[in-house]
């Protein structure tokens, strides 16, 4: 049972948003600046890097280094609770990545059986 203060839900919670793992994956080989993160990336916004940027270095997961330079430059790095992730976040993407077509076919499956199907007919009502 999951309850509300359980462990396993606050795992669930953290790969729960697509973006935090894809943050976490994409800097498993050293600190990048925020504009390195997206360009590797891709199709992820400004405002929703830095707002999971944020949540990350919340929950201890990746480090933020401001340096005092002129420009201002930041970089972010994961911290050792953040590489402890990247294990688990390659088992499920080997997972995904084995089972994709499947999944993919499943959910065809479903449109088409969903789809095809006429709706019953609506019942006359009494007189």
């Amino acid at each position: 049972m999951f309850l509300a203060d359980c462990q396993a839900r606050l795992a669930f919670d953290l790969l729960a948003n697509t973006w935090n793992a894809v943050v976490v994956w994409s800097l498993r080989h050293g600190p990048r600046r925020p504009g390195e993160l997206r360009g590797q990336i891709g199709g992820i916004s400004h405002k929703v890097l830095t707002e999971t940027l944020r949540r990350l270095e919340f929950n201890g997961l990746v480090e933020r280094h401001a340096y005092a330079e002129a420009p201002p430059r930041v970089e972010y790095a994961l911290t050792g609770l953040g590489r402890s992730l990247l294990a688990p976040i390659e088992t499920f993407g080997a997972w995904a990545f084995e089972h994709a077509d499947e999944v993919l076919a499943a959910q065809d499956r479903w449109e088409e059986e969903t789809t095809a199907s006429p709706a019953p007919p609506r019942a006359e009502p009494p007189s």
